[in-house]
């Protein structure tokens, strides 16, 4: 009972993680393995820009910079280096989290709108930079020799084995953000908020927690960057930094409710079910973004604190589970 009273708010979450990861390996489809591993890409990269969005309450519209950035460095050590896949996989979250960190010490000094702005001129700068950027291949991108995949019993296994790593990454990913509100480092970044000027107040050094902050948002991103490219077998730049992405990413946050562990895993499930109609469907598929952006008005307009901060108020007795 003590056990439960003191990570109830992430045995749900991770409960929820671990039942789409058995889901493929129970129905032994390949098409549910493939589902569940957008959903999972989803919840790994909405629970990450949560703790830049929910915790400190700046708002991204880049944040898929990340992901591109630290897919590129991977895949490029992968494929040019021979490094294995686990090291590049590390060494791309490791860059996305050097980038934050240089970004962060500078952009972060901005609030609300300016801030956001900077964010959509970084990620079109840096799909630019990498656009002309030989090393990296240029507009062509990189390309994976099938040589890679012989080392996992071929391209067929090395599917299988990317799911298995993309739920790890989706676990690490609520695991870190629990950790981080739960902590009094998440605190601070809390305080800063609801009152960034009376946070340095009490005394939050607002600047450092920003940054440091950004920077943990980024490193799953560039993670889950290389193990995407890796599943797929090229890198390009309109892949790796579609601005669209980090809209979604938003919708997703803010869908199932900012500042919780559970609220972007509800969002991502939500949203993705959503898109996946809307593309497959004769009447939506040209206009699935405009649905987005509406979404995302609503969500601001009528429910801020998302379905989870919905279900809290109403239902009191939820609020211990439902964190």
């Amino acid at each position: 009972m003590k056990l439960w009273n003191r990570y109830s708010g992430l045995i749900l979450p991770v409960l929820v993680v671990a039942a789409l990861a058995v889901w493929p390996v129970i129905t032994g489809k390949p098409a549910n393995r493939e589902s569940a591993f957008t959903i999972l890409k989803a919840v790994a990269l909405a629970s990450s820009l949560n703790i830049l969005l929910g915790y400190t309450g700046y708002v991204s519209f880049g944040h898929i910079v990340f992901y591109g950035f630290g897919g590129y460095v991977g895949i490029f050590l992968l494929t040019e280096k021979g490094w294995s896949l686990w090291t590049a996989i590390l060494a791309g979250g490791a860059a996305s989290g050097i980038l934050a960190f240089l970004l962060g010490s500078a952009i972060l000094r901005l609030r609300g709108a300016y801030f956001a702005l900077a964010t959509i001129g970084v990620n079109e700068a840096m799909r630019a930079f990498i656009n002309n950027f030989e090393l990296f291949g240029g507009p062509t991108g990189i390309t994976l020799n099938f040589s890679v995949y012989r080392d996992f019993g071929g391209a067929a296994h090395a599917l299988q084995t990317s799911f298995y790593i993309g739920a790890g990454l989706a676990l690490l990913a609520l695991l870190l953000s629990y950790i981080v509100r739960t902590s009094k480092f998440g605190l601070g970044l809390l305080a800063i908020r609801e009152n960034e000027d009376a946070a340095e107040v009490m005394g939050v050094v607002a600047p450092r927690a920003k940054t440091w902050a950004y920077v943990l948002s980024a490193i799953i991103p560039g993670m889950v960057g290389v193990l995407f490219f890796f599943k797929n077998g090229n890198v390009e730049p309109h892949d790796a930094f579609p601005l669209h992405a980090s809209i979604e990413l938003l919708v997703m946050v803010m869908l199932g409710g900012q500042g919780t562990v559970l609220g972007p895993i509800l969002g991502a499930f939500a949203y993705q079910g959503m898109r996946g109609y809307l593309v497959t469907s004769p009447i939506f598929k040209d206009i699935q973004l405009s649905v987005s952006g509406a979404l995302l008005l609503m969500i601001v307009l009528f429910i801020p604190a998302g379905a989870i901060g919905w279900l809290r108020h109403r239902v009191p007795p939820l609020r211990r589970v439902l964190a």
